[in-house]
């Protein structure tokens, strides 16, 4: 089902972000509290209500733009200038970290350690004083 045969056909575009986001019309309808021929009735649907339309975002997890405003050709931008934006490290390097991870956790256990020894010390105390 492309969108670019019919650019403002809200139900395709509306099964097109369900699928891509890897739900079945079981699911979207549950979230909505329907049944799945409902779902398919509106996913054929040209034009839906803005009330139903928002609920139906909210039920994506998308906004009611979102839907609008969804075409095939802006994921497929969105993916590749992701992808490139990987590929060329934009995001930093990712194996730089400014404390030593082991370092945290042998502090942790240290404060554990003392704590526990603390909680010793502590019922000793109240035995010896009986």
């Amino acid at each position: 089902m492309s969108t670019l045969t019919k650019p403002n056909h809200i139900g395709r575009k509306i099964s097109r972000i369900r699928e891509l986001k890897d739900m079945k019309q079981e699911a979207l309808a549950q979230a909505l509290g329907t049944n799945q021929q409902a779902v398919s009735v509106m996913e054929n649907s040209e034009t839906i209500e803005e009330e139903k339309l928002m609920e139906v975002a909210k039920a994506l997890g998308v906004s009611v733009e979102a839907i609008k405003n969804f075409s095939e050709e802006g994921v497929f931008n969105y993916f590749n200038t992701f992808n490139e934006a990987v590929a060329n490290n934009n995001f930093g390097r990712q194996d730089t970290c400014n404390f030593n991870p082991l370092d945290k956790v042998v502090e942790l256990y240290e404060r554990l350690v003392q704590s526990e020894k603390d909680k010793v010390e502590y019922l000793e105390k109240l035995l010896k004083a009986k």
